[in-house]
């Protein structure tokens, strides 16, 4: 394990506290935010080696998960002595893959004592992009930011610091390693062998990534930045990493002929072991985008989840772009969507107490469910809901962890018709609970708001006790909206037979408590 500590937290000022669950190795960096500027205070790193303890059947091993809790643990008791206000814990490529993730994410959270987030390769890419341009001069013109970790290899195109262009492929020192120098043997045979697979994946992505001259490259995270030191070391150069500088590296480690007799300046025993695969992916990158060398960063995946939290401390959530992007793509009809979110939301906070949904995450991802309840209606009408569902699910939505986007696509996959609490079993325990009443709100938006109409006023209260909702409505406005009153009763019986809760539709004098009038 590595660490760097810096002063003791200013009690003052915001603690940010990131945590890197990657293949490879495991990161956290602890920062204050003051002033709107971020000073780190601490870094941990431990080469856990996730990846490696991953099965044929893709089951990670036992003596894996071991040394990862063990990491976590540690990592946990630093976060709780920093006093962090806020702290974001992601994980990558491995936990994509793995199939009893499930088992052990739960084991993780409560060895660190926050919940772990997985994220898409996308959205891995994005953070990276953030973290490492964050801590570079500016440029003019488009810049490539690479990243090799242990399960894959990312790539991340932009301008100044929007990310425009994302990708994530499946090649990983960890895995390229294992593959191509098992036994430990370096030959040229199998460097060649190894590179070419490489090119093979990252053939598809030259144009896209090509389309224009790019001003600089870049390079970050573990095994760039080994090969960087090692290469300054070898052959004396002052600054960034070059393609002849790559081939000298391999040139000697192709001297050395065996893993375990490589003696390179700079190189962790730790990382020796998939260092062969990692340089052949670098190698491989270098010569498909036409790259005489790199920038090397200081920043990556941890810090752009610093930069990424400040963002949304500071309402530039890459989330709400995200969503607000969806939304125009699939045509949704932004007056209806704004309707129901505002009733969604007013229902929302007249229960969150009652029925334990205080995270303020959770009335965001409400309120962006129902902005793009409606998505689905750009590829049909029938099942649209479903529709909008499996888009969600399977969409590329940068700023969102894989479980939000589980979530969202439950809220609208079950916004209508039948409702299947079955469904929302994938949550797991309290996550569930707390999806299927953010859904009940949903549907209940949804049904208010199907006459469409402009300016609609709604004097209603709800009001929740465990599994019992009550809907109290002035008599006079049931009156006068019966349609809506009939659907009311609908649903009701859909709630009782699909989600175990009973909706009772009350009358209530005209100035009963009102959810105030929900103007639209």
């Amino acid at each position: 394990m590595t660490a760097e500590a810096g002063p003791a937290p200013d009690r003052g000022a915001e603690v940010l506290a990131a945590v890197d669950l990657g293949s490879n190795s495991f990161h956290m960096v602890v920062a204050r935010l003051s002033h709107g500027q971020l000073t780190v205070i601490d870094r941990l790193r431990e080469m856990v080696r996730l990846a490696a303890g991953l099965d044929q059947n893709k089951r990670l091993d036992a003596a894996s998960q071991a040394r990862a809790l063990d990491c976590l643990a540690r990592f946990g008791q630093r976060i709780r002595d920093m006093h962090a206000d806020q702290v974001r814990v992601v994980g990558t490529n491995t936990l994509r893959q793995a199939r009893n993730s499930g088992e052990f994410l739960q084991a993780a959270e409560q060895s660190l004592g926050h919940p772990v987030q997985v994220i898409s390769g996308i959205e891995e890419a994005r953070l990276i992009y953030l973290g490492a341009v964050h801590g570079l001069p500016a440029v003019a013109g488009p810049q490539i930011c690479i990243d090799i970790g242990g399960g894959s290899t990312e790539l991340a195109r932009g301008q100044g610091l929007e990310p425009e262009l994302l990708e994530s492929l499946y090649l990983g020192c960890v895995s390229v390693s294992r593959e191509f120098f098992a036994g430990g043997k370096l030959s040229r045979r199998r460097f060649d062998d190894a590179r070419l697979a490489a090119r093979m994946e990252l053939a598809p992505l030259r144009e896209r990534f090509l389309d224009r001259p790019i001003a600089r490259f870049i390079g970050t995270s573990g095994t760039i930045r080994a090969a960087g030191r090692v290469v300054r070391a070898l052959l004396g150069e002052q600054a960034g990493l070059d393609r002849e500088g790559v081939e000298a590296l391999i040139d000697r480690m192709l001297a050395a002929g065996r893993v375990e007799r490589l003696q390179l300046p700079g190189l962790s025993e730790q990382r020796r072991p998939v260092f062969a695969g990692g340089v052949a992916i670098l190698a491989a990158v270098l010569e498909a985008l036409d790259a005489d060398g790199l920038v090397l960063a200081d920043g990556a995946l941890r810090e752009g989840i610093l930069y990424d939290l400040v963002g949304r401390l500071s309402d530039e959530d890459a989330r709400l772009r995200s969503v607000r992007a969806l939304a125009g793509r699939m045509r949704v009809d932004a007056a209806q969507a704004e309707r129901v979110a505002t009733t969604a939301l007013a229902l929302f906070d007249q229960v969150a107490a009652d029925w334990a949904l205080e995270d303020p995450e959770l009335r965001r991802l409400l309120g962006w469910a129902a902005q793009l309840h409606e998505i689905g209606l750009d590829i049909a009408h029938a099942h649209y809901h479903r529709h909008g569902a499996y888009l969600l699910e399977h969409a590329d939505l940068p700023g969102f962890t894989r479980q939000e986007q589980q979530l969202l696509a439950l809220l609208v996959g079950s916004h209508r018709r039948s409702f299947d609490r079955k469904a929302f079993a994938v949550l797991g325990g309290r996550r569930r609970r707390q999806g299927l009443r953010l859904a009940v709100l949903l549907r209940l938006a949804v049904l208010l708001n199907r006459s469409r109409r402009g300016r609609v006023a709604l004097p209603l209260r709800l009001v929740a006790r465990g599994n019992v909702l009550r809907l109290l409505a002035p008599a006079d406005w049931l009156a006068a909206n019966p349609l809506t009153a009939a659907d009311l009763g609908k649903e009701a019986r859909r709630l009782a037979d699909g989600a175990g809760l009973a909706l009772q539709i009350e009358p209530s004098g005209a100035d009963a408590g009102q959810l105030g009038e929900l103007r639209q």
